[in-house]
C-alpha cells in the first residue's frame, strides 16, 4: 500500500488547517503525525482515510503497483478515533459479527478469538452501551488492529485507557504491524513509540508565498 500526498491542503472557511503537504506513506512503515491538540492531526487522518475532502492538491492510493480509486480506498483501511461511534445496541459478540461482515478479521480469527485477544471474555454478552469508556476504546482498537486491512489509522489511540490498557495497545499494535502502513495521530509519546518516521503537522501551517 502506498499513499502519495502532493501539495495537499485543507481549509475550513478562510482558515487553512494545513497546506502544501507533499509526503509519501508506504507499507511496512509506521508513521507518527505529531502536533498539539487542535493542530490538524485528526483532519489530516480523515483526509487520508477519504472521510474528508482536501481543499487543494492531490491524494492518490496504490496497492501492488496498481492505482486504487479514491472511493474504493476504504476497503483497504481501518480507522479508529475518539469521535467514531460504536453500535451500542449490540452486545460485544453481535458487534464483532456485524463488523466482520464488512471487514473480515486478520489471521482467520473468529469473533470469540478476538474477544479473548481483547481481554473482554466476561463481557461477550454485555451490551456495548454498558461498557466503560476504557472498554469501548479497547473494542475500537481491537476492531481496527485485527481487521484484515493493509492500512491502519490510529487517532489518539489510548484515549480513555488506563495503564493496563496502554500496555495492551502497545503489545497488539506491535504484533500486527508487519507489512502494514500505520499512521498514528498523537501528541503522547507512548502512543507512537514504535513508529519509524515522524511528520509534524505544524511544519505545514504556514501559507506558501504567492
Amino acid at each position: 500500500m502506498q499513499i502519495n500526498l502532493t501539495g495537499l491542503g485543507k481549509r475550513y472557511n478562510y482558515e487553512w488547517i494545513f497546506r502544501n503537504l507533499t509526503y509519501t506513506f508506504e507499507s511496512g512503515t509506521a508513521y507518527a503525525v505529531l502536533g498539539h491538540n487542535g493542530s490538524g492531526k485528526s483532519t489530516l487522518l480523515t483526509v487520508v482515510a477519504g472521510h474528508n475532502l482536501a481543499s487543494e492538491g492531490e491524494l492518490t492510493y496504490s496497492f501492488g503497483g496498481k492505482a486504487i480509486a479514491l472511493d474504493a480506498a476504504y476497503r483497504h483501511l481501518s480507522l479508529t478515533a475518539p469521535y467514531l461511534e460504536l453500535v451500542e445496541e449490540f452486545t460485544l459478540l453481535e458487534m464483532l459479527n456485524f463488523h466482520s461482515r464488512f471487514k473480515p478479521l486478520r489471521h482467520g480469527l473468529s469473533a470469540l478469538q478476538l474477544v479473548d485477544r481483547m481481554g473482554l471474555q466476561k463481557s461477550k454478552h454485555k451490551y456495548v452501551k454498558d461498557f466503560s469508556s476504557g472498554m469501548k476504546q479497547r473494542l475500537k482498537l481491537g476492531l481496527a488492529i485485527y481487521s484484515n486491512s493493509s492500512m491502519l489509522l490510529l487517532d489518539e489511540p489510548t484515549t480513555n485507557l488506563d495503564q493496563e490498557g496502554v500496555a495492551w495497545y502497545q503489545e497488539h499494535v506491535s504484533q500486527n504491524r508487519q507489512d502494514r502502513l500505520i499512521i498514528v495521530g498523537s501528541n503522547i509519546q507512548h502512543e507512537y513509540s514504535f513508529c519509524d518516521q515522524q511528520l509534524r503537522i505544524s511544519d505545514y501551517h504556514t501559507t506558501p508565498g504567492k
